[in-house]
């Protein structure tokens, strides 16, 4: 193999082209496992989607909405260091 040989992997990573996908997949990422973080939450909330490190969560109703404002520093931080990176910098719930 020549010296200067990549894996498909370290081109991805480190070219800028493919910057915004990385960061969309790790996006989804948070979407596919938010249930894994937080299993007591699978029944009352729903991540909809990440931009620009705002969650949207969709919350069953006011009362949930309510309680999961009160612990949004909490959540949030359990995101970071499930993901080891500040992923998440706020939270908008919805209905």
């Amino acid at each position: 193999m020549p010296d200067n040989f990549k894996s498909v992997s370290d081109v991805i990573n480190q070219s800028e082209e493919f910057k915004n996908v990385i960061g969309f997949i790790k996006d989804y990422e948070l979407i596919e496992n938010f249930g894994n973080i937080f299993p007591e939450l699978k029944k009352v909330a729903v991540p909809v989607k990440i931009i620009k490190g705002l969650l949207y969560l969709r919350v069953e109703n006011s009362v949930w909405r309510n309680e999961l404002k009160i612990r949004q520093e909490l959540i949030i931080s359990r995101i970071n260091i499930a993901f080891n990176r500040e992923m998440v910098k706020g939270i908008k719930f919805t209905a």
